[in-house]
């Protein structure tokens, strides 16, 4: 299925780039925005489509890795956004192989891309996520639910199923919640996301076990 969606982006118009291009990511986050760290950060973008988020976040002052299997679309966004400092990299889930070759990141970006996973490959494509996230980092993913469009076939996401992939991993859940689309056309579709905002835990910030200090002390 990975094979017919990455086939279907790549043919798309320059009309359907402008169009992506044209939704604001201020907009498009406002359900998680809140959650994202004051500070400057490493944020990967999966499946970052013509940079228009990961420009976003440079132009705040991150360093961002744009994360994108399809050449038509990262030649698009790194024409567009050629002076936004934006690393491109071409890799894909469920393997990502070349990411787990870089340091960890303080925030990662899985927005409109689960979807287009089958089921089978979910599992690989979240342990490969987790490896990814720093301690005390943030995981943002967005799942879509509802028909896909021409040529890029989508699987049906259970948000349930996601979570559960998600802690088997070592990753906990900060939020959840539901919106509908932001594109009309969508909408009119049944067209509707559940937000996710996935953490790993810092264990360095925990407190010892009391139990074992209490065992240090008595022997």
């Amino acid at each position: 299925m990975i094979d017919d969606v990455l086939d279907g982006y790549a043919a798309v118009s320059d009309a359907w780039v402008a169009r992506s291009e044209a939704i604001s990511p201020e907009r498009l986050y406002t359900p998680v925005a809140d959650l994202f760290p004051r500070r400057p950060l490493r944020v990967a973008d999966i499946g970052a489509g013509t940079g228009r988020d990961a420009a976003w976040l440079a132009d705040q002052g991150h360093r961002v890795v744009a994360v994108e299997p399809v050449a038509r679309l990262r030649c698009a966004g790194a024409a567009l956004h050629a002076d936004a400092g934006i690393s491109w990299l071409d890799d894909r889930l469920p393997e990502l192989g070349h990411l787990a070759a870089l340091d960890p990141f303080d925030l990662m970006l899985v927005v409109g891309v689960w979807q287009h996973l089958a089921d089978r490959h979910r599992p690989l494509a979240m342990s490969r996520l987790a490896e990814a996230l720093a301690p005390g980092g943030l995981m943002i993913m967005a799942l879509r639910h509802g028909p896909g469009a021409p040529g890029r076939p989508v699987s049906a996401i259970r948000s349930s199923d996601t979570v559960a992939l998600a802690s088997a991993n070592g990753l906990g859940l900060l939020r959840k919640t539901q919106t509908a689309s932001i594109q009309p056309q969508n909408r009119a579709l049944g067209v509707h996301w559940t937000w996710l905002a996935i953490t790993r835990p810092d264990r360095s910030c925990l407190p010892a076990e009391i139990g074992s200090g209490m065992n240090n002390g008595m022997a």
